[in-house]
């Protein structure tokens, strides 16, 4: 027994000198496998445990139960070489199985049996982590072994292991540290799946059991370049492009952006945003990468985030005099199907959507809590406000909350019980309603019943929200007509689209509409029951050969601008009404002459009644309406083109008497123009109409030719209020503000539900601003849209570029001693020009680094001045408080040259030179 012993304190003294007392040999039983340091011991995650070679442990086993320290049995060194499959790189062999080749002891457990009986000389011992699976904890004897390479050299791997509980980030810190990556230099994962495609790995937070990382698998560390792209995101023909980028050296932050197809809007934005200074900053510095949000339902899994970071890092970097924002749009339609293809869209929405995206995608908050909302309750505003804001960042904490975030008070008032209810709600932005005239301005056509004067176009201002009868009283005073002697059209493609009533709404008038104003008889009006004189829509068509195998058909071409020509009722016949037609139309089309009367004289032939053409006498005329058809463009002043309408038997079915003696033949139509006999009647007492009458005058082309002086017919003369122009008066910004923070009544779709009351009022409304962000952003409402209208502002808005001054609207009492919370200033403006159908965005944008301003038109980047900035185009607003201004300004060291001024920051001896 002295022997063994001895030999026990000589192995340990080789290898432990420091060893303990070895105790009995029962006491070693209890301690292995009994106690709570020993095998019984509950696996517990993150702990470690220890394999031993099967062999030794049963020998161990023998060894103790026997009792016998001087036995035979003893097992000598702990020897785990048969678990190894080398003794070089001392990895563990595949397929051993717990109980037959190994058992796993706990590190307490080990270090007892090491300490008792030492380990075999250069083995290391085999350790491995006790892992939480879902619904099981196991020791973790094979760790997940990956290979590693880096994307610049893919055939060199490193092989590297992990547990299926170690971070992705580790993986990517182990990657770093064995490919010798610098601190600055910013890097990603991608794993190759065994198909062979390629995956981002982009939450480095997850597990490596979580990313479902596998044993072999390569994973591939990717390194932005120096240019900010990634390399693995440019195709290969553009690699020689991309050297001559990186070669190119420019000011930081100035860089367009390609429009991918009407992008201008999303480019502008995107320019405004990129030269927010702080913003721009934490993306630089790479802290949005600790903050990415990927498992927000309410987010964009990060993608979002990461495609601007990568606009911004291009942007910035100083190698680009342009990028294309490809991969930014494709992510943007993925997540806002509105914003899919290439339609154009609105620079504000778009920035709405980006601020959005990217507070959810960088949310700090994991899991949102469940937060009510609660009424002031006639508690002070402070505390209800300071509760509404913790609120609010219980569930909203990110950078664009810190950025962008303020918060205004909300003041409701019931119209019947007067219940007053306050609350306190979140702002990104402000949208301020711009002063709207109440005026507007339409451009006419007035047609007098003289026919030796042309048509002359007029400019009207009438009220907005005006009626019919409005724009012929405007009307009335530049002409000296009564406005009970007009009547109102709308003219489109040589036809009336719409005759106006005078108690019809001016709102349904839009600029683009062509308005006709026709002088009528003071007892004129439309319609088969009025007992006056009766008003006939007249048509002007040509008869033209249509494209048939024979010929032998023609076709009716609507041309010109049609009338509205007043007849007395008891002159209602046809040959009266050729006769008033021609007078009408005499300014431009000339009477035959004797010369080309071929038998009699004109006046015997026009007492000849049965030669003048009626619409019964026509052979072959149609009498079905052919329905309304797609409008073509617009005839306007000019003509354009001629509208199809009819067709026709051709000429040789005409009486040849009428086709000599007369200029043009006509016909009872539809409002379309199509030819219509079923809605007249004709005795001895003349013509009645079953229902509303037009008139088509049907010319030959020869006829037409000879006697109709299309430039005359076009003619028009401009009144001189046509040359005025309605000034609109610049508005100052303040304004705005003033109209925001003004009492509203709630609009009918729009109500608010009284608690007190118990049903649903149109209250008054009053917002007012309590907390201001450091960057706030400024919607000037240039889009009107109404249920009947809508409109483009073009105001002036005079906008400060330094010292907008909000202390006035702020109603949290304020820290007088600390002004420059309250001022701000321009820092970038979104610019729109055009209408609202068309238009094109720009931006003016400040750098954050020189200090000076810049003009970003798609690629296309060039210096402004500041007085530059100011115009009717200024869509949104972008300024940054002065204190925070200030604290982002660089503080130069003594040595360093004069840093230059702070963008909106005046150009003093504070930030200039003075020797």
């Amino acid at each position: 027994m002295a022997a063994v012993a001895a030999n026990v304190a000589a192995a340990a003294e080789d290898r432990e000198p420091q060893r303990e007392a070895v105790p009995g040999l029962e006491s070693q039983w209890r301690q292995i496998e009994n106690s709570e340091s020993g095998r019984e011991r509950p696996l517990r995650a993150g702990e470690s445990w220890f394999l031993v070679e099967q062999h030794w442990y049963k020998q161990w086993e023998v060894y103790v139960q026997g009792g016998d320290q001087d036995s035979g049995t003893f097992p000598g060194c702990i020897n785990n070489a048969d678990l190894f499959e080398d003794q070089v790189n001392w990895h563990l062999r595949k397929g051993l199985v717990e109980g037959e080749d190994y058992v796993l002891l706990p590190a307490a457990a080990w270090h007892y049996l090491v300490n008792w009986y030492g380990l075999e000389h250069g083995q290391p011992p085999i350790e491995r982590k006790v892992v939480e699976l879902p619904s099981v904890q196991k020791v973790e004897v094979y760790p997940v072994e990956l290979l590693l390479v880096r994307h610049s050299d893919m055939d060199t791997p490193h092989t590297a292991q992990f547990s299926h509980t170690d971070s992705v980030d580790l993986v990517l810190r182990t990657a770093r540290e064995h490919f010798l990556v610098s601190p600055q230099e910013e890097t990603r994962l991608w794993i190759k799946n065994a198909e062979g495609s390629f995956e981002r790995l982009c939450n480095t937070r997850v597990t490596v059991l979580d990313a479902a990382l596998k044993t072999g698998q390569v994973v591939i560390m990717e390194t932005r370049n120096k240019d900010g792209t990634w390399p693995s995101a440019q195709p290969q023909a553009v690699n020689t492009a991309l050297e001559e980028e990186e070669e190119f050296q420019g000011q930081p932050g100035i860089c367009g952006l390609t429009n991918l197809g009407n992008t201008c809007f999303m480019n502008s934005a995107l320019q405004c945003l990129s030269n927010v200074p702080q913003l721009t900053e934490y993306f630089l510095k790479n802290r949005y990468l600790e903050e990415l949000n990927f498992c927000n339902p309410l987010g964009m899994k990060g993608e979002i985030a990461e495609a601007y970071a990568d606009l911004v890092k291009q942007a910035w970097s100083g190698h680009h005099r342009s990028i294309v924002p490809h991969v930014f749009k494709t992510k943007v339609g993925h997540f806002a199907s509105q914003f899919l293809g290439y339609q154009q869209h609105d620079s504000q929405e778009l920035l709405s959507f980006l601020l959005d995206g990217l507070h959810e995608d960088l949310n700090r908050v994991k899991k949102k809590e469940y937060v009510e909302l609660c009424d002031a309750a006639g508690r002070p505003d402070q505390e209800v406000a300071q509760e509404a804001w913790q609120n609010h960042k219980r569930r909203n904490d990110s950078v664009i909350v810190d950025t962008f975030h303020g918060l205004f008070k909300s003041t409701l008032v019931c119209p019947d019980c007067g219940n007053v209810s306050v609350t306190f709600d979140p702002f990104c932005y402000l949208s301020v309603p711009l002063p709207v005239s109440h005026k507007r301005v339409m451009e006419v056509f007035f047609v007098s019943m003289d026919p030796r004067r042309k048509p002359e176009q007029h400019r009207l201002v009438v009220p907005k929200k005006g009626k019919i009868s409005d724009l012929c009283v405007a009307l009335a005073k530049h002409t000296g007509m009564s406005p009970e002697r007009m009547m109102v059209a709308d003219v489109f493609s040589h036809r009336f689209y719409k005759i106006y009533q005078l108690e019809e709404s001016l709102s349904s008038i839009l600029d683009r509409d062509d308005i006709f104003i026709y002088e009528v008889s003071g007892r004129s009006a439309i319609g088969e029951n009025s007992r006056e004189d009766v008003v006939l829509p007249i048509y002007l068509r040509e008869r033209t050969p249509a494209r048939d195998y024979n010929n032998s058909y023609y076709g009716l071409m609507l041309f010109g601008h049609p009338l509205l020509v007043s007849v007395p009722r008891d002159r209602l016949s046809w040959d009266a009404l050729y006769h008033i037609l021609l007078y009408r139309l005499s300014r431009y089309v000339t009477r035959p002459s004797s010369d080309d009367e071929d038998d009699g004289d004109e006046k015997a032939d026009i007492e000849d009644k049965d030669n003048i053409p009626k619409p019964g006498h026509v052979a072959g005329a149609s009498s079905q309406d052919s329905g309304p058809e797609q409008a073509g463009p617009s005839s306007g002043v000019a003509g354009g083109s001629r509208a199809p309408v009819d067709n026709s038997p051709g000429p040789s079915h005409w009486p040849q008497r009428a086709r000599r003696k007369h200029l043009f033949t006509l016909q009872t139509v539809n409002s379309n123009g199509t030819s219509d006999r079923s809605t007249f009647n004709e005795d001895t007492h003349g013509v009645s109409f079953s229902s509303q009458p037009y008139i088509a005058i049907d010319w030959e082309p020869e006829m037409k030719k000879r006697y109709y002086d299309e430039v005359e017919a076009e003619g028009y003369v401009k009144h001189d209020c046509v040359g005025y122009v309605l000034k609109k008066a610049p508005v100052r910004l303040q304004e705005c503000i003033e109209l925001f923070t003004t009492v509203e009544t709630l609009e009918k779709e729009n109500p608010w539900y009284c608690p007190t009351c118990k049903q649903h009022q149109l209250a008054t409304k009053k917002l007012d601003l309590w907390m201001l962000p450091e960057t706030l952003i400024i919607h000037l409402k240039r889009f009107s849209y109404t249920k009947f209208s809508r409109e483009k502002l073009d105001t002036l808005v005079e906008f400060p570029i330094r010292d907008l001054d909000f202390s006035e609207f702020v109603i949290k009492p304020q820290n007088e001693s600390a002004p420059e919370l309250y001022k701000y200033d321009l820092i970038a403006v979104s610019n729109h020009y055009g209408g609202l159908r068309d238009g094109h965005y720009t931006t003016f944008a400040c750098n954050k680094d020189s200090g000076q301003w810049h003009y970003f038109d798609d690629n296309s980047v060039s210096p402004v001045t500041e007085n530059q900035i100011e115009s009717k185009a200024a869509y949104v607003l972008f300024y940054q408080r002065q204190d925070v201004a200030r604290r982002l300004q660089p503080q130069p060291s003594s040595s360093d040259p004069p840093a230059s001024p702070a963008c909106g920051s005046p150009p003093n001896s504070e930030f200039m030179d003075v020797n």
